[in-house]
């Protein structure tokens, strides 16, 4: 049996990241902020410097940078459907996971009525919530919601199952939290999606950089992530079963193309973006050296997986004994991601932040991160958490760094 690729260490991740060198007062400063959007790559910085200054064109034409940049679209294009498990037919840009599920909700709504329902849930971000909702006025959709469980930070599995019905169309359902980091059992969702014959859109946002996605093992119709959450540039990415692709009409510009991806593509793109959106897969390919991308994927997400959860182990018991903190979510051992959202008695989410911030050098989020209905189930709306999340830089030093300073706050 072969043996997988090692892959870099955290120590040599690290200095592939210029952020990180990045000092206050006498110390680095600790990123813990990934969840809202991660530190950036030198390596992905440099491609999309490079397109932008020796590729800058439009598409499709007959001079050589125009002919450049398609090779270079292509080639995010491929680099996607490797980090998704999926063709590069099936792989659509655009401006941010909001707008891209937006687009899908639209024409989706297209195909159905009065009286169509569609099932949604409070443990997802509102770009998966909000855009179906809006089909409640414009089609007479009807959303039915699944609750969360407060205490287990997980979905209500039985009203889960009782908000299906012969009329449900689509489940909208993430696959991780942003706000709590809960993992969520995408086969039991896509159980009951089938069960009445509807669809299945997943908000792969928070779970992609932790996580290997492979959409055929997933059997889900829909999927959206966003690269600067996996260490490359803000632009948004939907992957959809090439079937529906072509089925499935969005609104587009009449000389537009008719065949996806491009089909399902609004306007000038951010070309610059993609660019960088491919580069950050080969990035996360690049830390399990040698081999095909695929494979290299496979062994780094392993990894990254493993060392996740040995932080968010560490950070949790760290965590938990602390007077005065209370911590929300899934506890260490069950589905989850390195990312922990607490409260300390009072103080202020916000404040918290900037003191922990301000005197210790800990740059973490705070507030409900547009997971809304997951803040208002939990009591805390409208000011919400605080948000600590690992990425593939974070190191044991800087965990053991704000235990140490949440420890002081809530002292």
């Amino acid at each position: 049996m072969q043996r997988p690729p090692d892959v870099l260490s955290p120590e040599s991740i690290r200095e592939a990241f210029p952020a990180l060198r990045r000092r206050q007062r006498d110390r680095t400063v600790a990123y813990f902020d990934a969840p809202g959007g991660t530190q950036v790559p030198a390596m992905v910085a440099a491609s999309v410097t490079e397109q932008m200054l020796e590729h800058n064109a439009n598409a499709h034409w007959a001079y050589d940078t125009s002919r450049e940049l398609d090779r270079a679209l292509a080639a995010s294009r491929c680099a996607l459907a490797d980090f998704l498990g999926a063709r590069e037919d099936e792989i659509v840009f655009g401006a941010n996971m909001t707008t891209l599920t937006f687009h899908a909700a639209r024409a989706l709504g297209r195909l159905w009525g009065p009286g169509s329902e569609v099932v949604v849930t409070e443990l997802d971000h509102q770009a998966n919530v909000s855009p179906w909702r809006d089909l409640e006025s414009e089609r007479g959709v009807v959303i039915r919601t699944v609750p969360l469980v407060p205490e287990t930070g997980d979905l209500d599995w039985e009203k889960f199952e009782d908000a299906m019905s012969p009329r449900t169309r689509l489940v909208a359902v993430t696959a991780a939290s942003n706000a709590l980091g809960t993992i969520v059992d995408l086969s039991r969702a896509r159980a009951l999606a089938r069960s009445v014959g509807a669809l299945l859109f997943v908000d792969a946002v928070h779970f992609a950089p932790h996580e290997r996605i492979d959409v055929g093992e997933l059997g889900c119709d829909f999927l959206v992530c966003s690269p600067y959450k996996f260490y490359g540039p803000h632009v948004g990415v939907l992957w959809g079963r090439i079937d529906l692709l072509r089925e499935v009409l969005p609104p587009k510009l009449a000389p537009a193309p008719d065949a996806p991806p491009e089909l399902w593509e609004t306007g000038t793109l951010n070309h610059e973006g993609i660019v960088g959106a491919g580069a950050a897969v080969d990035f996360l390919a690049s830390l399990a050296g040698e081999g095909p991308r695929s494979e290299r994927l496979d062994a780094a997400f392993a990894e990254l997986s493993r060392r996740g959860d040995d932080l968010i182990r560490r950070l949790w018991d760290g965590l938990e004994p602390t007077r005065g903190v209370r911590l929300y979510g899934p506890r260490p051992g069950r589905p989850r991601t390195p990312t922990l959202s607490f409260t300390i008695d009072g103080l202020a989410p916000a404040e918290a932040a900037a003191r922990l911030s301000k005197g210790a050098g800990l740059f973490l989020s705070h507030g409900n991160f547009y997971a809304s209905l997951v803040t208002a189930r939990l009591g805390v709306e409208p000011e919400g958490l605080v948000r600590a999340g690992c990425a593939c830089y974070t190191n044991l030093e800087e965990v053991d760094r704000l235990i140490e300073a949440v420890g002081e706050l809530a002292g």
